[in-house]
């Protein structure tokens, strides 16, 4: 006997079909090579080109096509403490750099899919951060969330998520992901307010920001730049970095004014004035500069910011003060945070974790739906019923990540367990209708099958306000609980367990 498909089954196939090409159709799905997840904004390979988001196809003329290839191509050809050729050439391009070191780049296999992996599957730093001594509201948390997203964002740290959360008590914190990469910047560019404060006599000349910095020269070698290291009588070598900013017509003004006031000295190096220009870093000094006779009084917007960086060896002492430089500029640019922060949670993942859990969900997932089939088979002894089950419970599983890939949700930990979750509570449903088709009473199949559905509904309306307050526990680090789950049992009430009731009735007549 044919059976004919009904709407509901339909449906069903539909929306497979349709979540199938929301998971796999991605314009890299055949492509070959690694991807560049992060590229250091103060680095050569930033300078040349290289971008986040970018396909390495070939380094040197050998082809690149696993991240295993990458790193064979690049061992060894560095740490001869001179300067490189590497050609490498991306998907759009072919870039040339000169470097005495690897390029500065994060690197990943091509995503074959749409689905995107959270920090915890991915790998990568999670920090949990709210205002010291300070209970802010809303608008307040969003502003943080603005200038923070700016500041990591000046640091080169662009492969991230910024976002306000809050608990069921109604405190609001900052969630800062960095997926796919673990930068030591992190902590340190968070943890601190960055306040930046330039003094003579100690008056207040000007601070970081827009509200004084119009401009911070950062690329250009005639207005920034790192001097040749130098020897300490210690051993270790330091390196002076120095740039241009350029103040606002009130700073200038502020700086004229308080400079008029001073004296002038004369040295062996030249005329100066009296009182130096010094440089605050959260109420530390960390640089005193001297100002030149022709400054006394004089309304300049343009100022020249010097500082250092040391370490044990030339290369280091460079290096360091690239760092230095580049985090004074960027505060500058940016501005101090407006509260000072503290670190509620801070997490280290590796990918290599994330990649062993998968595969273990996957193997465990499989296992589970597998002896749950004969399991149905034993008890209720119709294989249909049983394949029935089983499609059913894969295409749950199907249409909750190609929603995801949709919506471009990232599956972490506990969006992991919100599909265990909905398998488990879908699975029961299942036996439900099953249970109820089987019953010998005086319903017929029809009414049974509904009298089941019923049931089904109750439970759902049920769970999903039970899920509703996971939204916001734990100032929202269940969220993915929450949202796969509702997710899940949505699409279970209204796609596949109406498709499910329809196949247990054609298997029943």
């Amino acid at each position: 006997m044919k059976y004919k498909l009904g709407f509901k089954i339909w449906l069903l196939i539909v929306i497979l079909a349709l979540s199938l090409i929301s998971i796999f159709i991605t314009p890299n799905f055949l492509q070959e090579g690694v991807l560049i997840v992060s590229v250091d904004s103060n680095s050569t390979a930033f300078d040349q080109g290289l971008r986040q988001g970018q396909i390495i196809t070939a380094i040197d003329g050998q082809e690149i096509k696993t991240l295993e290839d990458f790193t064979n191509t690049l061992q060894g050809k560095y740490g001869f403490n001179e300067s490189v050729k590497t050609t490498i050439n991306t998907k759009d391009a072919e870039i040339i750099l000169f470097s005495k070191q690897a390029p500065e780049i994060t690197v990943s296999e091509v995503p074959k899919t749409n689905i995107k992996l959270g920090l915890d599957l991915a790998g990568g730093s999670r920090a949990l951060i709210k205002a010291e001594d300070k209970k802010l509201n809303s608008k307040e948390i969003n502003d943080l969330v603005d200038i923070t997203r700016n500041r990591l964002n000046e640091f080169g740290l662009t492969d991230l998520k910024v976002s306000p959360v809050s608990d069921l008590e109604g405190n609001h914190f900052m969630l800062i992901e960095i997926a796919g990469a673990t930068p030591s910047e992190l902590e340190d560019s968070i943890s601190k307010q960055g306040k930046f404060e330039a003094k003579i006599a100690n008056k207040t000349v000007f601070v970081g920001g827009e509200k004084d910095i119009a401009s911070v020269c950062r690329n250009d070698a005639t207005c920034a730049g790192i001097e040749n290291p130098q020897q300490a009588q210690d051993g270790s070598y330091y390196s002076n970095f120095r740039f241009t900013i350029y103040l606002s017509e009130t700073a200038a003004e502020r700086h004229a004014e308080i400079t008029d006031k001073l004296e002038i000295n004369s040295t062996p190096q030249g005329n100066y004035l009296s009182e130096r220009l010094d440089l605050y870093v959260d109420d530390n000094l960390v640089s005193s500069l001297q100002i030149g006779e022709g400054l006394k009084g004089i309304v300049t917007t343009q100022i020249s910011i010097s500082g250092s960086g040391s370490g044990a060896t030339q290369d280091e002492a460079i290096d360091n003060a690239q760092k230095e430089m580049h985090k004074l500029q960027t505060i500058l640019i940016t501005g101090s945070l407006p509260y000072k922060l503290e670190i509620v949670k801070l997490d280290t993942i590796s990918p290599v974790l994330g990649k062993e859990f998968i595969k273990s969900i996957l193997i465990a997932g499989v296992a589970a739906l597998l002896v749950v089939v004969i399991i149905i088979f034993i008890r209720y002894k119709t294989f249909k019923s049983s394949l029935a089950l089983l499609f059913t419970s894969i295409s749950e599983i199907i249409i909750i990540l190609g929603i995801a890939s949709f919506i471009e949700w990232n599956l972490d930990l506990p969006s992991i367990a919100g599909i265990l979750a909905t398998i488990g509570t879908g699975i029961d449903q299942q036996i439900i209708i099953l249970d109820e088709s089987k019953q010998k009473t005086s319903l017929s199949l029809k009414q049974k099958l509904k009298r089941a559905f019923s049931i089904i509904l109750g439970a759902y309306f049920t769970a999903v306000v039970a899920l509703i307050p996971l939204l916001w526990a734990g100032a929202g680090l269940l969220k993915g609980f929450a949202i796969t789950t509702i997710i899940g049992i949505t699409a279970g009430v209204l796609i596949t367990r109406p498709a499910f009731t329809e196949m247990i009735k054609k298997i029943g007549d």
